[in-house]
């Protein structure tokens, strides 16, 4: 079990913290980049890419030793490619199509409620008032954030939305599993992209959807480039500090994306800002405050 005070804790806390900073800013420099894109063409390309990249990380960092490769345990790598890098992104935007984009980006920022109560129960991992307290406030801040574009109509495509975000709050735990179990966070990575994407190019040949790959035109390209860049420093700081801290601690921080998208918006785009976000975000901002003042712990000795 972890000590208060231990640099291990700190580092992870600032790595998600990053993680954060990464998808807020993401949000606002994709307003500048409006490019028609298949979304799974899109994915593909990205995770594809990225994950040719970390695998080449986790050769440097196992020294060149391929032997090592052996003893890593490719079954719940390979579940966490195919549920967290493949069928989630399809379900997700299968979903998108059918309900409205500032719902869907509520219901996906309930994953820190998935992924505490898989986090509690698989993981052994120990939430303590205060953290429901923060999440809760947090939360709230968010929905008040996104009042105005959640509507109240119940659509099959926020059931998808809500099944993608609970099958990346699955992958979430079964990486943070297997790191725990000692398993580089490099190899993770790599396995979540990699697989993924061949999961999702899958789909995109079997729907006939191949010949896109032929069509992209330079703006495209320029754009996935561009994206790929930011998803690499997302998906590097997320899994990377999630190898330090609690699962359900990682996945609360993400909340603080919004609050960064709605500042950087007001200062690059002269984006209103309007009196519900405000408070909203001072909620949000208040139960950050409180996140970083828990300790990530499990109810049992750690492996």
């Amino acid at each position: 079990m972890e000590k208060r005070g231990n640099p291990n804790e700190f580092f992870g806390t600032a790595l998600v913290f990053l993680t954060a900073f990464i998808s807020g800013l993401a949000i606002v420099i994709n307003k500048f980049f409006v490019v028609k894109i298949d979304p799974l063409l899109f994915t593909a390309i990205r995770a594809f890419f990225i994950g040719l990249i970390f695998l080449g990380v986790s050769l440097f960092v196992s020294g060149f030793d391929v032997r090592r490769f052996k003893k890593v345990s490719w079954k719940p790598l390979l579940l966490i490619g195919i549920i967290g890098g493949g069928f989630a992104f399809w379900l997700f935007f299968a979903g998108l199509k059918m309900t409205m984009a500032g719902r869907a980006a509520f219901l996906h920022k309930t994953l820190p409620i998935y992924a505490g109560i898989l986090a509690f129960v698989f993981l052994k991992e120990k939430i303590t008032k205060k953290q429901l307290i923060a999440m809760g406030l947090m939360l709230l801040g968010l929905f008040l954030m996104q009042l105005d574009k959640i509507g109240t109509e119940i659509r099959i495509g926020d059931l998808l939305v809500l099944a993608a975000t609970f099958l990346w709050a699955v992958e979430n735990t079964i990486s943070k599993k297997v790191m725990l179990e000692k398993e580089s966070n490099w190899v993770v990575t790599f396995s979540r992209m990699f697989f993924g994407s061949l999961l999702l190019f899958s789909i995109i040949f079997l729907t006939g959807k191949a010949g896109m790959l032929l069509s992209l035109s330079l703006q495209q390209i320029i754009y996935i480039i561009i994206s790929a860049a930011f998803l690499f420093l997302y998906v590097l700081t997320w899994y990377w500090g999630l190898r330090y801290i609690n699962l359900s601690k990682a996945s609360t921080i993400l909340l603080l994306a919004p609050v960064i998208s709605l500042i950087l918006g007001a200062v690059w785009l002269n984006e209103q800002i309007f009196m519900l976000q405000l408070f909203g975000s001072a909620l949000i901002l208040a139960g950050a405050y409180i996140i970083t003042r828990i300790k990530s712990e499990r109810r049992i000795q750690e492996i």
